[in-house]
């Protein structure tokens, strides 16, 4: 398996992640994140996600057509990692989720991802809470749902 990160990208009607009940997240119109940090994973490969989720042109012009991006309409983000999609499950019934980052780096990554679609101009950025249990609602809308990773983009 190579190195790479990835990231599934929701265009949402609304989004939230809670911890124990209480809202810690949020977005509205706009993209709901999960990224999934794999071992070996590096600044560049979250620099190639960036390069693209600010402009990934999903949202839909005046005549219903999927030509604007996160950044064109002004929308909001909520970005919330998520290991599990590094799951392996190619030998048994148990997931193996052995290629995922050491926990101190995944969150490094991660915030560094959060903190460059900030930069890149996302109004509104918010997050989960690394590590924790949470519950995540999302409101997808279309449904539109786009798997990238980093191996892919240049």
């Amino acid at each position: 398996m190579g190195i790479y990160m990835k990231a599934v990208i929701q265009r949402v009607k609304h989004s939230n992640v809670k911890i124990d009940g209480s809202v810690v997240g949020s977005c509205e119109y706009g993209l709901m994140i999960l990224l999934g940090v794999q071992d070996g994973d590096t600044q560049l490969d979250a620099d190639k996600l960036l390069k693209k989720v600010p402009v990934l042109r999903i949202f839909e012009d005046e005549n219903g057509k999927m030509n604007k991006s996160l950044l064109d309409i002004d929308g909001e983000a909520l970005v919330v990692s998520q290991f599990t999609l590094l799951a392996d499950c190619s030998h048994g019934r148990r997931p193996s989720f052995t290629a995922s980052a050491p926990p101190d780096i995944a969150n490094a990554l991660y915030e560094y991802f959060v903190q460059g679609m900030r930069d890149a101009g996302v109004k509104r950025v918010e997050t989960g809470e690394f590590g924790a249990d949470m519950a995540v609602e999302i409101l997808n809308d279309g449904p539109v749902t786009i798997l990238l990773d980093s191996k892919e983009l240049h």
